[in-house]
């Protein structure tokens, strides 16, 4: 009997000595696998854009507005006949009801010279981004042609991409590369080896003007954030 309590003792100590380096193991495996390094990767790119909306906005001024309205009317039809002989398709032009303002009828306006200020705005919406570019360049064509062009916010042209699908791949690729690379000159400063993705998140394309005198240029921004398990 002595000698098998003295084997069970034998067995139990054994097994708890197996245990302990099981834990031991476990928590050292544990603890490694909650090291890990959180990275950015920035990828931007240049691009041009690739679709252009353009108001072009002039008024008459008068105190008949029955003339007034058929004089703006010829004026639209020089205006379309002028961008249709430089390329642009009819297509990609409107024509806004004309908006009409009596300066009588505003009690916030005293002794107007002229009774109505009729505004027509003309909207070119395309993709022929360098025609348009140079349309704008050659706007005192219609001011020879007694167009009075409105010069303001609202008749600015408003340059957009919109091919951002076709570029997403290759930037996202650039933007992880950049985050691993990141990622293991943190673990060679560390002295530590990397490991696998813990989580990734692709983060948000932006689209900007490169700069204000290139409105047709825009910057396209994309930042993913990886985290790695690190090893030792």
């Amino acid at each position: 009997m002595k000698n098998q309590f003295i084997w069970m003792g034998t067995v139990i100590g054994f097994a708890i000595v197996v245990l302990g380096f099981c834990l031991k193991s476990g928590i050292e495996a544990f603890v490694q696998k909650d090291r890990f390094v959180s990275v950015k990767g920035l990828c931007e790119m240049e691009v041009k854009s690739d679709h252009v909306i353009w108001p072009i906005k002039f008024q008459e001024k008068g105190d008949n507005l029955g003339h007034l309205l058929q004089v703006i009317t010829t004026k639209n039809k020089e205006v379309v006949n002028y961008l249709v002989s430089k390329g642009i398709n009819e297509s990609e032009i409107s024509i806004s009801s004309p908006d009409v303002y009596d300066g009588i009828s505003d009690r916030y306006s005293y002794n107007p010279s002229v009774r109505y200020t009729v505004t027509s705005v003309i909207t070119i919406s395309s993709d022929k981004i360098d025609l348009i570019r140079n349309l704008l360049l050659q706007q005192i064509d219609l001011l020879n042609k007694g167009i009075t062009l409105v010069n303001d916010y609202s008749s600015q042209p408003n340059f957009s991409f919109n091919g951002l699908n076709d570029i997403k791949p290759q930037m996202i690729e650039t933007a992880t590369k950049n985050a691993r690379a990141a990622a293991m000159k943190f673990a060679e400063d560390s002295g530590s080896k990397l490991g696998k993705i813990k989580s990734a998140s692709q983060g948000t394309f932006s689209i900007s003007e490169r700069d204000s005198n290139t409105p047709y240029m825009k910057q396209v921004r994309i930042v993913t954030y990886v985290d790695y398990y690190l090893n030792d």
